[in-house]
């Protein structure tokens, strides 16, 4: 069965984590998700004195009987935990990996986000690309010692994420099946591969055996998933018949002020599609 979890970055911002969790569970939604544990978005920028505490999490999602899923290991850009893709970053990237299983622990979380981090001009995508397999690799076996599943992201480059490296699934699939580990699987936000790429149903069909986990908003705009050019009813309904049984993730930003509002037809848009 499909779940469907919320990323509370992007919702509620003026409350802290803990009440965000309460929330997003109070408007029916069984997990959560964030972006990484340094800071928390408080709707301008991300606040560093609003770090996470990972038995905090823990104890919020069990008080209000949620599921943490995933979170991110690092930043998009490597200003927290570097960019795999340039080798001088490759020491703190693995440091960084390294102290994210310890939080995922603690945490009670089995899987996190992997980005690519930035281009350097310096080098070509083909040394680029080898850089990043070479970090994963060593990533993918920290990983597997503590029975974690990496999730590696492509993003758009032409709306959010310019400058970033890996903007396609099929390199990202490329990338996972070349290190064939069950321990790496794409993170394919549907958001962000439609301005790319377009064709996700197909897409997806083609390539969800290295898929383990995915994320939506509406497009364009990034805001409520019942609100986008995209019928998301129809791709969950996709999925589930391709046997997909992991979670959708919703990172979006809402539109609406009522954000409890937002959650709750949001649900009532995409809970048909996965009975």
């Amino acid at each position: 069965m499909v779940t469907l979890s919320v990323c509370l970055e992007t919702v509620y911002p003026q409350l802290p984590v803990d009440e965000r969790i309460a929330r997003i569970a109070e408007a029916g939604f069984p997990s959560v998700e964030f972006w990484h544990p340094e800071g928390t978005w408080d709707g301008r920028s991300v606040r560093t004195d609003w770090a996470k505490d990972a038995v905090a999490v823990r104890r919020a999602c069990d008080r209000y009987g949620a599921t943490l899923n995933d979170f991110a290991l690092h930043a998009w850009d490597g200003s927290i935990g570097g960019s795999p893709v340039k080798p001088q970053d490759r020491g703190r990237f693995l440091a960084q990996v390294r102290q994210m299983m310890a939080f995922a622990q603690e945490a009670g979380c089995r899987q996190g986000i992997v980005l690519s981090g930035t281009v350097d001009e310096s080098l070509s995508r083909q040394q680029m690309r080898k850089n990043l397999e070479d970090a994963l690799a060593e990533a993918v076996a920290i990983a597997d010692q503590a029975d974690f599943t990496l999730l590696l992201e492509p993003l758009n480059t032409l709306v959010d994420h310019p400058g970033y490296y890996l903007d396609s699934s099929r390199e990202a699939v490329e990338i996972v099946r070349t290190l064939g580990s069950p321990r790496l699987r794409v993170l394919y936000d549907v958001y962000h591969m439609q301005i790319m790429e377009g064709n996700v149903l197909a897409t997806i069909e083609k390539n969800l055996p290295w898929i383990g986990h995915f994320h939506a908003a509406g497009v364009p705009g990034r805001g409520e998933v019942f609100d986008s050019e995209l019928h998301y009813p129809t791709i969950l309904a996709k999925i589930k018949s391709l046997g997909y049984d992991g979670s959708f993730g919703l990172e979006y930003f809402p539109r609406l002020g009522d954000h409890g509002q937002s959650l709750r037809r949001s649900l009532e848009h995409l809970s048909p599609s996965i009975p």
